[in-house]
């Protein structure tokens, strides 16, 4: 759930005017409610660190303000391009948290001893490391290698599929069997287990106006936690056998924190999406944290009463497709989208008795559905501190850094 008790008026106005000099579009960090959020991670995390999911996030000045604060500790990035880039813009420790076919990128890796040292691939298949190994080009680093378990609750014989379609290795033993391949491979080192439970941690377990969906993804979710603390304890035990120096198990996300954190195997929790509190993040009852990041949009056209106009908006997230991952006009509530047309490429219709009070050239705030796909679209971040922009950073995107 998202923090409700500020007065959304008050919170609208207030971001009307720190924003007054600058034009809409444009997308704005409110950094009191940033910080809080992250503060909340941590007191969830119950002492275990934090890696920031990069994806989530996809700004270079607000990673380094969170890693900054006690308990966040290394970035989950999600290529090796951008892993490569972050650890040559300093930071010492990045997880990648997908499997790369960038054989370029592992030859630069395999041939730059500080990257090496620095930066963590995820392998789940024998022939990835044939792919590293393929790319070197002379490189003779060793590479780190991180290793992952599906979480997936399985049903019947496996006929039912609960979760993400990530790894293919489910069992202990698969894993254990992976990893005594990475053992016996010259010129790499396995550093750690991952795990991302995505069903318990990605998926809202209360739906709006849905109470009895709510409750079965609160049965199932309760079931794929007791199973998986049991299959995720053996699986370390299992590769802890064949590398007993390995140095971390991550698992988590936002919505399952304290949950994850719980669980004696894992030694470091990921997270991101806390951070900013998109709008699907409004669905859970595990915590509740403050909206973060918006976007604003201008008034450009009042085509009738009940009905403004602003430019673009058309800002669907990833997933798959529903009312859920499209944008939600926020500030000033009330405003909806015109069912025959949506938010648009270039012009969004809203409906809505607010409609009437919105002025050419006023501002519509927005909230992105999923959290860092948000900076896709703007190449800048501003600031705001009470009711003042204190600064303005770039994204990725602002960076010339767009990496899928």
């Amino acid at each position: 759930m998202f923090d409700s008790t500020a007065d959304p008026a008050t919170v609208r106005a207030r971001y009307d005017r720190a924003t007054a000099q600058l034009d809409a579009p444009l997308a704005l960090v409110d950094l009191a409610a940033f910080d809080a959020n992250a503060d909340d991670l941590l007191r969830r995390a119950g002492g275990k660190p934090v890696r920031v999911a990069s994806k989530s996030v996809r700004c270079r000045a607000l990673l380094e303000r969170v890693l900054a604060k006690d308990g966040f500790s290394g970035v989950m990035s999600y290529t090796l391009a951008e892993s490569l880039w972050l650890a040559r813009s300093g930071i010492t420790d990045v997880l990648l948290a997908y499997p790369s076919a960038d054989r370029a990128g592992y030859a630069e890796l395999a041939g730059d001893p500080k990257l090496a040292a620095a930066v963590t691939v995820m392998v789940d298949d024998p022939a990835q490391l044939a792919l590293i190994d393929a790319a070197r080009d002379g490189g003779g680093e060793r590479i780190r290698v991180c290793i992952e378990l599906d979480t997936s609750l399985r049903l019947l014989g496996g006929r039912i599929h609960i979760g993400s379609r990530r790894s293919p290795l489910h069992s202990p033993a698969e894993l254990a069997d992976l990893a005594r391949a990475v053992q016996r491979r010259p010129g790499f080192q396995l550093v750690g287990v991952m795990a991302y439970e995505g069903h318990v941690a990605g998926v809202g377990d209360a739906v709006a106006g849905a109470p009895v969906l709510s409750r079965g993804i609160r049965l199932m979710q309760s079931a794929a936690r007791r199973e998986l603390a049991g299959r995720r304890a053996a699986a370390v035990r299992a590769v802890r056998a064949v590398a007993p120096d390995l140095e971390f198990v991550n698992g988590g996300g936002t919505g399952s924190v304290q949950h994850t954190a719980a669980e004696e195997a894992v030694t470091e929790i990921a997270a991101g999406s806390g951070l900013y509190v998109p709008r699907l993040f409004d669905n859970y009852t595990s915590f509740t944290g403050r909206p973060a990041a918006l976007f604003a949009m201008p008034v450009v056209r009042r085509p009738g009463v009940g009905v403004v106009t602003v430019l673009g908006g058309g800002y669907p997230a990833s997933g798959a497709a529903g009312p859920d991952r499209l944008p939600e006009p926020w500030l000033p509530t009330g405003l909806r989208y015109a069912p025959q047309e949506g938010p648009g490429e270039v012009q969004t219709p809203l409906l809505g008795r607010p409609a009437d009070d919105l002025l050419i050239g006023g501002k519509v705030w927005f909230r992105h559905a999923k959290a860092g796909e948000l900076c896709e679209r703007f190449d800048t971040l501003h600031l705001v501190e009470g009711d003042r922009v204190t600064g303005s950073v770039p994204t990725y995107r602002g960076e010339g850094m767009t990496f899928l």
